[in-house]
């Protein structure tokens, strides 16, 4: 699969100082988008491109704040830097509350920027990588049958060889050849790993039942 080099979106009104950002940027090695409003962002760019936006707080029509919230509602988790020149200390504790990188206020010096665009791409890196994992190891929980999935999800709560055959109404023989298969398609040598593996694609949901004794 092949990954797109990330991109840096600069989301301000102000065509001087968007073109002075992108071009310290792409002196800087990065590859820029700039969009000149929130509207034109939303409507051009490619969202499952890598990168951070650098966002401008206070914009006609769709403020930056509006647009953190949209992109937030669409599940696109582009780190976001805000940059304005008219901030305060409520907006950026309402900014950072609501998942901002970093908010930063003009004029900003070249290397505070260059900075928190770094920690933003590594946040974004490390997001992606989690989600490929995810992703992954979802694939594997696909591949179990109807079968061992009932008998995964027992596993994972505690249960016993002998009390997932009672509440599946097999036998214990039965069951430990379903374990074996369910450890080897998620490639898994013990309980510790299975029950982390559950509990990273929450899927380790509280028992509220119990579960029926065993004989």
């Amino acid at each position: 699969m092949t990954v797109s080099a990330p991109a840096i979106r600069v989301v301000d009104d102000d065509a001087s100082w968007r073109r002075s950002v992108t071009r310290l940027l792409v002196a800087s090695g990065y590859e820029v988008m700039p969009y000149e409003s929130a509207e034109q962002f939303l409507q051009a760019d490619d969202f499952s491109t890598p990168g951070c936006i650098l966002l401008d707080v206070r914009m006609p029509s769709l403020s930056g704040l509006q647009l953190q919230r949209s992109l937030a509602a669409r599940s696109h988790a582009l780190p976001i830097v805000f940059l304005t020149g008219h901030g305060d200390i409520p907006m950026s504790v309402n900014a950072m509350r609501a998942g901002a990188e970093d908010f930063l206020t003009k004029p900003v010096t070249s290397a505070a920027l260059l900075v928190a665009v770094q920690r933003a791409l590594a946040r974004d890196s490390e997001s992606r990588a989690q989600d490929e994992e995810k992703r992954r190891l979802l694939a594997r929980l696909d591949g179990l049958t109807p079968t061992e999935h009932k008998v995964f999800v027992l596993i994972v709560r505690g249960r016993l060889n002998k009390q997932i055959a009672y509440e599946l109404g097999s036998t214990e023989r039965t069951i430990k050849w379903h374990r074996r298969n369910i450890m080897e398609k998620l490639k898994v040598d013990s309980l510790a790993e299975m029950v982390s593996l559950a509990e990273h694609l929450g899927v380790l949901v509280p028992d509220v039942n119990g579960g029926a004794p065993a004989p």
